[in-house]
């Protein structure tokens, strides 16, 4: 394998890496209703977080000021686990928003006195 083969893989991997670490904690982090909601926001997490990875890495390193002292796999790794941990710990809790808002009002049952 070439050097550009090898930082490629190697930069596969810590996209990789971080996005399962993301996924991970956001399953733990804010507890799924069950086993198809821990599975989806898994996977979901783990596509955002190669999708968004390096992106969201240079962002976050720009802000913090650590851009010149990380290495590009750094980068990737701090970026997926951000996107993946962002990505369905804040759609979980406006899903969870909306069932609550949206859910309907327990009205008055029948037979119960005016």
């Amino acid at each position: 394998m070439t050097d550009g083969t090898v930082s490629v893989l190697a930069l596969w991997g810590a996209k990789l890496a971080g996005a399962v670490a993301g996924s991970a904690i956001s399953v733990a982090y804010l507890l799924p209703r069950g086993r198809r909601e821990a599975a989806l926001r898994f996977l979901i997490g783990v596509v955002t977080g190669l999708t968004f990875g390096v992106p969201a890495g240079l962002m976050l390193a720009a802000r913090l000021g650590i851009d010149k002292i990380l290495e590009p796999p750094e980068l990737a790794v701090m970026g997926s686990a951000a996107a993946s941990l962002c990505a369905w710990w804040a759609l979980g809790v406006l899903s969870r928003f909306a069932d609550q808002l949206f859910r309907p009002a327990a009205g008055p049952k029948p037979g119960d006195a005016p």
